[in-house]
Parts: structure tokens; sequence; C-alpha cells
């Protein structure tokens, strides 16, 4: 058990994940959740403050907090996916959107698809120092991310528990895609709700995908990808039919993949080089610039060797210093 949870795994992968991970935080600020910023405009006993800023005894958000989470947390999340001081940014990170997200999530609506990206931010610190292209092995990065592996599949799981737990099996036969679809549903929707009993369908096969989603990690590594392919299509569909995106929890589910065969920054500096006249990439492959020199010409019988630098020696001068 302790090998499969620390199995190794090259640090460009981590320093790809880490880059990934913390540009999301930066994009979630400006694109998911900017509303977080108008909860100071809202009565401050509509605050209910989760279970765990209970506990810390987190104070009412005002206009001056929020704003200094904000801002600290977007420049903070950009430096961060840099990799630099990966424990000090990364934990400054991590302790700042908790505090954001129990923000959002205290006034009435908590979402679930939050919980793989802070179990993410909570262990990357943990990883150490990792740079791009780097295929060096590390156990710490290894339970990073498999520990991020569990968390996401555990969304899908409990989601599945949670759906049968409060809705039973009504939940499967009843009308939970037709109201969705009502409320935020698209033309494509539409289209699928015409057909006799597909959705009903649908609600059983979704629920059955989220109870066998443990089998991932039961898999051969090419068969695990094809699932977490998988994974990615079913939120695509969502997104098409019901336009719920989870977009924190795709981010963390990039854990599963191979993340450091991609490398933007290398293919870019590639293409430029082809592309400019005179490049170390228009020289042939089969020369070798670190090759020792060839011997020089062998010396006629009789005559005097030439001088260093090719030049003749001058009429009766010896050839030397």
């Amino acid at each position: 058990m302790t090998r499969w949870l620390t199995e190794a795994v090259p640090r460009g992968r981590i320093a790809a994940f880490r880059t990934v991970i913390y540009l999301f935080v930066a994009a979630d600020l400006v694109i998911f959740t900017p509303w977080v910023r108008t909860r100071v405009s809202v009565p401050g006993d509509l605050y209910q403050p989760l279970l765990i800023g209970r506990l810390l005894h987190l104070p009412t958000p005002t206009a001056a907090v929020v704003a200094v989470i904000f801002w600290s947390l977007l420049v903070l999340a950009l430096l961060a996916a840099t990799g630099r001081a990966p424990r000090l940014l990364g934990w400054t990170v991590c302790a700042l959107y908790l505090e954001w997200m129990i923000i959002a999530m205290s006034y009435g609506k908590v979402d679930h698809d939050r919980f793989g990206l802070l179990v993410a931010l909570a262990v990357l610190p943990t990883a150490g120092r990792a740079r791009h292209g780097d295929t060096t092995r590390t156990e710490a990065g290894g339970w990073a991310l498999r520990v991020t592996q569990i968390a996401v599949i555990c969304t899908y799981f409990l989601a599945a528990f949670a759906k049968l737990r409060f809705g039973g099996l009504d939940w499967l036969t009843g009308s939970v895609l037709a109201r969705a679809i009502i409320r935020r549903g698209t033309d494509l929707a539409d289209l699928i709700a015409q057909v006799p009993y597909l959705l009903i369908v649908a609600q059983f096969g979704i629920v059955a995908f989220e109870l066998l989603s443990p089998v991932v990690f039961f898999l051969p590594p090419r068969w695990r990808l094809a699932m977490v392919g998988f994974f990615y299509s079913f939120h695509a569909v969502t997104i098409a039919t019901i336009t719920i995106s989870f977009a924190p929890h795709l981010a963390a589910m990039t854990s599963f993949l191979p993340l450091e065969r991609v490398r933007p920054l290398l293919w870019a500096r590639r293409l430029v080089g082809r592309g400019t006249p005179g490049s170390a990439t228009d020289a042939p492959a089969h020369v070798d610039t670190e090759s020792t020199p060839p011997d020089p010409a062998p010396v006629a019988a009789g005559a005097e060797p030439a001088p260093p630098g090719g030049q003749a020696p001058a009429l009766g001068r010896p050839v030397g210093p």
C-alpha cells in the first residue's frame, strides 16, 4: 500500500501539474468565481460560515478583506506557477484560496467540484522543487499526485452515495435531468429529451459510472488513460447539455495525465528555430562539432612543416616562434 501511495513519478510531471493548478487558481478568480467579491454587499447576517470557518473563528468578510485576498492570491498564484519557492508560495496560496472558498460557500451553497483542487493545493508544497522536463523520479511528488487522484475519485464516488442517500432510488427513476434541462438546458439537451426514456437511462448510467470510478486505479496505464479520457468526455457532454462545467475538478484530474510530455515552450522554441535561417536546427544531423579535428595533411619529404595558423614561413627564417 505504501509503495502504491508513493509510486515515483518524473519531476517534470510535478512541475507541469503545479503550473496547471496555480494558473487555474488565477483564472478561477477572474473567470469562474469573480462573484465572490460581491458577497461583501450582502448583509452580514446571511453569512453562515462552514464548519472549518467556525472552528478557525474567521471573521465576517468585509470589502477590505476580500480585496486583499483577491489581489494577493492572484499575484501569488501566478508566481507559484513558475515553480519558485514551492513551499512558501504553495502554502500561502493554499491558505488564501481556502479562505476564498470559505467566503464563497458560506451563503447557502457548497460546490463539490472543488474538493480535488483544494487537496492538490494542500499537497503540492510537499512535493519540493521540480523543473519542467526533469526525468528524475520523486516519491514525494508521486504521493502528492496519488492523494489528488484519490480526492478526484472520491468526488465521483461520494456524489453517487449522496444521490442515493438523499434521493434514494427515486433519483434513478425521477425527473432530475429533465428539471436540469428545463432550468439550464441547451438545444442539444432539448433534442436528447425528446427520446423516450433516454434521460432515465442516463440517470442510471451516471450513478453506475460514479460508483465504478475507483476501478481506474486497478487498470493498466493505457486503459487508465482511456478511462480518464471517458471522464473528460462525460464532462464535455455535461457542459454541452446542461452547461455545468466542473472546471476545478477537471484541473485536478490532470494528476492522472503524463503532463511531462506536454512542453509548449520547448515546442515553440523548436518551431521558431526551424524558421530562422542559419539556425542550429538547419545543420545536418550527422555533423559533430564536438569531435576531434582531423589530422593535418601529411608533409611531403624534405619540406618544412607549416607553422600554426596555416601561414608559410618567411624566406630564410625558421619555423616557429
